[in-house]
Parts: C-alpha cells; sequence; structure tokens
C-alpha cells in the first residue's frame, strides 16, 4: 500500500524536495538552489523555470536515495513562497522572469490604490495594514502600466504554486490560500472581482482557484518521467508557504495559535470566524477550507541573529572548527541575566509589518552603558524579538478575543533552546517546538494532502500527530523584570517613529 507524500517547499533561494511519510515523519530530504536576480534597485526576479529544474532533479534524486518505489508514493504536493507572480500565454508560456516576494517595485501603485479607498487611513482601517511596493495588487498595476504587451497577451498571472502544479499536471490554477495573499473574499471564497476592477485590473485574467486539499490532476507523462514517478501520480492544491508551516504546527483546532521563527517571525491563529484586520494582524485563507489564519508577522527575527553573528562573532566565525555560530551565540546568552541590565534592543531592520505596520522604523540598542558587553548585546538581540512577539500576541489576545496560553513552534528558531526559555521567559507562555521544525512546511504541505486523501478525517486530527517535541515554561523569577521592560520597548516605538520617519522616508520611497 502507498504510504509516502512528495512535498516540496520552494522557498526564496532552494527548493526542497521532502519524503514524508502518512504520521509526518520525514525520511528523506534533497535541496536544490536556484538564484535571485536583481536587475533594478528595488525588483527581485526568478526565473520560473529555475523553480521547475529544482522540483524536477531534487525529486529525482530524493527517490534514488530514499529507495522508496514510485508506486509507493500517494501524491505530490508543493508549499511556496506567496505574492509571486508569473505571467503566462493561452499555451501556458511564461511572457517575462517571476516577479517574487522581495520585489518592492511598486510604491507609487501601493500609493495610488490607497488613494482610491480615501487614503492611506481609510485603507488601513479597512483592511488592517497598509500596502506597499511588495504587495500583489500594486505589482500586477504597475505590470499593468509598464509592460502592457505582457499584460494584453497575459491569459492569467500565476503564482509559484500555480506554475508548478501547472507544469506538473497541464492545469492553470491557483489555490485559495495562495490568492488570499492578493485578494480573495474569505466569506465567499471568490476572487475579490470588485475591488481588482475598482483599481482596473481585468479580472478575467485572475485564474480559477481551487482548494488546497483538491485533487487538481495527474502527473503528466513528461513530468512523471522528469521526477522518476508514475504518470497519473496525483498532485494536491497546495499551499502557500505560511499556511502549510502552520499545518507544520499541529495546531489547527479552533483558535489553536503557534508562532514561526525562520529569518522572519510570525504568530499565526486558525479560527472559523471571518475577521478583519487591526494592528498589522491580517487574514488569510488557512489551508482548511474551513478556517482562516489570523496572521502578525515580523520582518526579522532569526535575520537579526544571522546579522549579530555576522558582525559581532567574526572571530569565532573565521575558526574552521566553528560548525555553528548560532550554538555558539546559545552558549553565551546564558552567561547574562534576564533583561540584559537594562539594555534594549528594537529588530526592526527593515520596518515592520506587526504589530505596527511602518516601513520607516530601525533598530537600535537602547541604553547602551560601558558595563555591557557583547554577550549583553547578544541576548538582548534574543529578547528584542521575544518582545515584539509578546506584543503580537497582546494584539491577537486582547483585539481579537484569542486566549494562547501555549505556542508551538516552528522554524530553524525552534532549535534554540535558551533562545526558546527566553521566549517563555517574555511572553508569559508555554512554548512548545514540534518535532522536526525546519521541515514544517514540507510536513504542513504532506499533511494538508493526507487530509485531501481523506487519511485523516480533518485539520484537527493533526494535532497528535505532529506532535511537540519539548515544552518550554515561563520561570516565575524572570517575571518582574521582563513585565518592567516590555512596556518601555514599546514606548521606544511611540517616542521613535517621528523621528525615523523623518530620516528614512525620502530615501526609503526612492525605487
Amino acid at each position: 500500500m502507498a504510504k509516502y507524500i512528495v512535498a516540496h517547499d520552494v522557498g526564496t533561494s532552494n527548493s526542497k524536495a521532502v519524503l514524508v511519510d502518512v504520521e509526518g515523519k520525514v525520511h528523506g530530504r534533497v535541496v536544490s538552489p536556484y538564484d535571485i536576480k536583481y536587475p533594478k534597485p528595488g525588483w527581485a526576479e526568478q526565473d520560473p523555470e529555475d523553480w521547475w529544474k529544482a522540483m524536477m532533479t531534487s525529486t529525482k534524486q530524493l527517490m534514488a536515495e530514499t529507495g522508496v518505489s514510485p508506486t509507493d508514493i500517494l501524491c505530490v504536493v508543493n508549499s511556496t513562497q506567496l505574492i509571486g507572480i508569473v505571467p503566462v500565454d493561452d499555451a501556458g508560456a511564461v511572457l517575462r522572469p517571476g516577479i517574487i516576494w522581495l520585489d518592492s517595485r511598486a510604491p507609487e501603485e501601493a500609493r495610488w490604490v490607497m488613494n482610491k479607498f480615501l487614503g492611506p487611513a481609510v485603507f488601513t482601517a479597512i483592511a488592517g495594514a497598509s500596502i506597499t511596493g511588495k504587495d500583489g495588487i500594486p505589482k500586477l498595476l504597475w505590470l499593468k502600466k509598464n509592460e502592457p504587451d505582457v499584460y494584453r497577451r497575459m491569459k492569467y498571472f500565476l503564482d509559484v504554486s500555480g506554475y508548478l502544479n501547472y507544469r506538473c499536471t497541464g492545469k492553470m490554477l491557483m489555490s485559495r490560500s495562495n490568492a488570499s495573499a492578493f485578494g480573495l473574499d474569505l466569506k465567499k471564497k471568490n476572487w475579490m472581482e470588485m475591488i481588482f476592477g475598482y483599481v482596473g485590473f481585468d479580472t478575467r485574467k485572475l485564474a480559477p482557484l481551487c482548494d488546497s486539499t483538491d485533487k487538481i490532476g495527474g502527473l503528466t507523462r513528461e513530468a512523471a518521467s522528469l521526477m522518476g514517478l508514475i504518470e497519473g501520480t496525483p498532485v494536491m492544491g497546495g499551499t502557500g508557504d505560511i499556511q502549510s508551516a502552520a499545518v507544520g504546527s499541529g495546531a489547527m483546532g479552533e483558535g489553536g495559535g503557534h508562532i514561526s521563527m525562520g529569518t522572519s517571525a510570525w504568530v499565526g491563529v486558525v479560527t472559523e470566524k471571518i475577521l478583519s484586520g487591526k494592528s498589522g494582524v491580517v487574514s488569510t485563507q488557512s489551508a482548511d477550507p474551513g478556517k482562516i489564519l489570523l496572521l502578525g508577522q515580523m520582518e526579522l527575527a532569526g535575520g537579526c541573529l544571522r546579522w549579530l553573528g555576522d558582525e559581532m562573532c567574526r572571530l569565532e566565525k573565521s575558526d574552521a572548527n566553528m560548525t555553528n555560530i548560532f550554538g555558539f551565540m546559545d552558549t553565551r546568552v546564558e552567561q547574562v541575566p534576564a533583561g540584559s541590565d537594562y539594555l534594549i534592543f528594537t529588530p526592526w531592520m527593515y520596518g515592520e509589518r506587526a504589530p505596527v505596520a511602518d516601513a520607516f522604523i530601525r533598530s537600535g540598542f537602547y541604553n547602551l552603558t560601558p558595563e555591557h558587553t557583547r554577550e549583553h548585546l547578544i541576548k538582548a538581540v534574543y529578547e528584542g524579538v521575544a518582545y515584539n512577539l509578546r506584543w503580537i500576541i497582546e494584539v491577537v489576545e486582547k483585539k481579537f478575543k484569542f486566549p494562547l496560553p501555549s505556542l508551538r513552534v516552528i522554524g530553524g528558531g525552534a532549535l534554540g533552546h535558551p533562545w526558546m526559555q527566553v521566549l517563555a521567559d517574555v511572553t508569559g507562555k508555554k512554548i512548545q517546538p514540534v518535532r522536526n521544525p525546519q521541515e514544517a512546511g514540507a510536513v504542513g504541505a504532506a499533511m494538508t494532502a493526507a487530509v485531501g486523501l481523506g487519511i485523516y478525517k480533518d485539520f484537527e486530527s493533526l494535532k497528535d500527530v505532529v506532535s511537540a517535541e519539548f515544552t518550554f515554561e515561563p520561570r516565575p523569577a524572570n517575571r518582574e523584570i521582563y513585565d518592567f521592560l516590555y512596556p518601555l520597548y514599546k514606548e521606544l516605538y511611540t517616542d521613535l517613529k517621528g523621528f525615523y520617519t523623518r530620516i528614512n522616508k525620502d530615501r526609503c520611497e526612492k525605487v
């Protein structure tokens, strides 16, 4: 009996083919990298053919390395980066390089859209967050304005998952979870055609929709041959990377919450309620067709630690015996008392999305004295990320009325136990990293497919399948210092937002 799922986690820098069994266990993974091109300031593009080649070669290598028979593969499913734009013509030919989520070419169009809704303040009050040149609709309008021939010839714009599913099956579709990154009516589960039409985008260019749990077709003979699989192997609708990661946390019951700790970080909660965004927390379609995913995303988390390792641990990184700079930093933070002797770090290096949507704010160390050491700075970064996550959790609990006494944790940051303990202490929550936290996206995509195939009756059944590996309890001894410093962390934004706007507005708006 077939018992494995080939899940593809197609990210910004590489594609991972992961072999997952129906109980959520990982049996093999192969990574295939590809490039990002930056043809102009603010632009970020990738060749869709690179995604396809990576998917083909990694799958074929995965099958060879694991020795699993193609007859044991239940299905193929994708979890991909969101907000990618791949214009295709009637024959499915790609009309230009893919515009990926990192791209910020459309600030003028973003301002124009918000002004169509009586300005940024009104737009933000309605949508829960302002939009920027990184968002989907502004970039589609940029395409219409600046590349009219591409726009005219475009049958549909597909996203990354939609394009790869097309190459697998010959069918042009977009999953609702992915479409919600552009504009999906979460009640009707259809495109927001009125909004697209109002801003001047031809709604006939919106691809047909499917659910993440749908079987959309089977592998074509060509695709199966290139992957080393069997023609007709089912291909499922798939999800965006954020939605699949939520499934990979196992926290899919009503009001279930999780934290993702990667380069960026977010707090996510699934619910049957249809809610409007607030304080940078937005609503998107969950991989579960019957639920939405509340999402409060901060721009940088692990990215702050990477900067710290690059700039403040250069000597250690240059040591040929140093294999894990993050592990080294973990050993240093435990030498520093909670609160880092009243040193505060703000993790806003690239601006912020939640709990404040502000493109102009930046990072800093505050209350720095000669007594502070490098180790204090390291711990302050751990704590600063945790303060920001506490702020997002506070928004979810107070403004959306979802209590979050415990949170599952996924992503590479979940491997750092000292950071997990800091997170528990700062937030006052029970923190539960899952098994294989770095593979949560692929595991979540595979489990979404398993629900679609009827192996599990619903998404809530996955909580015991995707188990927590550890539990970190908040330590009462550290509560007083963090309860004192956390409000001061929030005050820094209030006190300095005007300064950051004045110093950064002009240069940030130049593309």
